[in-house]
């Protein structure tokens, strides 16, 4: 296991795939990486006692897998003082979209942050497979990318090679949360998730449920006539 990594499971590609870098970065974006990500960063080290890592005691611990734009987790992490929130997110212009929610311009370096919240922006995977055992009473899995060709099936989150290592890491009575408006996706975690040992869930909703903050990726598939669908599982 390196600084940032932790083994997976047998057949996933220990690749990540995907853009870490859209548009180049304006001088305020990075900025915002060289001094107020370290600042924040979730270290492989601090993973395996992840409690401990917060600037305060917290009550439970949330993880957020590809948090995007950072509306979601802005929301809940604001809303829900007492809970540890670990958001991860690998794509750069994402990690800027959060932290510059979170500091004024020119105070990248000494701002106040958020107590409790850290930012993992390496490969969840790993992150995963770090954790304590029963570590996470929530995770969340907000609109992935869907890896919509079936030759890229073993890319995606919801896999059923890493299902055991996410289940370890879930408590039991603890929810997994996954939202998606592609079709070819909401097949995928129905085929996956319908015979499979460690969570129970009802049929997906149809609309976003009370409790889970809007993003801009649910605006966007409603406005262009695609349909969310959002499950809420619980680990046995």
């Amino acid at each position: 296991m390196t600084a940032d990594r932790a083994p997976l499971a047998e057949g996933i590609p220990d690749r990540l795939y995907g853009r870490r870098r859209g548009h180049p970065l304006r001088p305020r974006q990075q900025r915002l990486l060289d001094l107020t990500l370290p600042r924040l960063r979730l270290t492989m080290a601090e993973a395996a006692a992840p409690r401990a890592a917060f600037g305060r005691p917290v009550e439970g611990l949330w993880l957020e897998v590809g948090f995007g734009g950072g509306e979601h987790a802005h929301a809940l992490f604001g809303a829900n003082p007492a809970i540890g929130y670990i958001a991860s997110e690998v794509f750069e212009n994402g990690l800027c979209s959060l932290l510059t929610r979170l500091v004024a311009e020119g105070e990248e370096a000494t701002g106040a942050l958020p107590p409790n919240l850290r930012i993992w922006p390496q490969d969840a995977r790993h992150l995963i497979g770090a954790l304590p055992e029963a570590a996470l009473d929530r995770l969340m899995l907000m609109f992935p990318d869907p890896w919509p060709k079936a030759r890229h099936a073993k890319r995606r989150f919801v896999n059923a090679g890493l299902l055991p290592a996410i289940a370890r890491a879930i408590r039991p009575g603890g929810e997994w949360r996954i939202a998606s408006d592609d079709p070819t996706y909401q097949a995928w975690v129905a085929e996956v998730m319908a015979d499979q040992p460690f969570f129970d869930g009802p049929p997906p909703a149809g609309t976003r449920p009370e409790g889970w903050p809007p993003t801009r990726y649910e605006a966007k598939a409603l406005r262009e006539g695609r349909q969310p669908l959002y499950w809420s599982f619980t680990r046995r």
